[in-house]
């Protein structure tokens, strides 16, 4: 597997990774995110789900009962999205599509260290599914979702505060430093 580092775009701490994918290049772009005690990164679930990955400690994101994960879509990508809003629309309306009866509520915002608020929604099921919650924020050309997933309510709420903590020391200007 050949790995590259890429260079920053904008003012963005966004990773962007560079792989071989059968015959071509696959770049990958996630939220640099630090370090939450008990919990790191499922590599090989980021690089398939495109999404920086995080699971408890001793367990991959499949076994796990609660994941968190951040993705950043490139706007020029995503040529029919015109805003967040318009992300976020779409969202609820999947969710509403996909989940019939969902319990979906804006929740209190997320700041992050360096002032950035995620809006913040949850996600909850009328009787089986995840618990959620997404956050979003924009980041120069990028749209920034971040989420945590349980299986179980009481897996959610055992892990929300660490989901806050992935965001409160989430540091887009953190180049500028360097």
């Amino acid at each position: 597997m050949f790995l590259a580092s890429l260079p920053q775009i904008a003012h963005s701490e966004i990773e962007k990774i560079a792989t071989t994918c059968e015959i071509t290049i696959c770049f990958h772009w996630w939220p640099k995110l630090s370090a939450v005690e008990g919990w790191h990164q499922d590599k090989e679930q980021s690089f398939g789900l495109q999404a920086n990955a995080q699971v408890p400690s001793g367990f991959t994101f499949s076994n796990a009962e609660t994941v968190i994960y951040a993705i950043a879509l490139y706007k020029p990508r995503e040529p029919e999205l015109n805003s967040i809003e318009q992300l976020i629309e779409n969202d609820i309306n999947k969710f509403k599509t996909d989940y019939k009866g969902v319990d979906i509520k804006e929740v209190k915002p997320i700041v992050s260290i360096d002032g950035k608020s995620f809006k913040s929604l949850t996600f909850f099921p009328a009787k089986s599914g995840n618990w959620e919650q997404v956050s979003y924020a924009e980041e120069d050309d990028f749209y920034l979702i971040f989420t945590i997933s349980s299986r179980s309510k009481k897996g959610f709420d055992s892990s929300v505060s660490d989901y806050k903590k992935f965001i409160n020391t989430y540091n887009a200007t953190s180049n500028l430093t360097k």
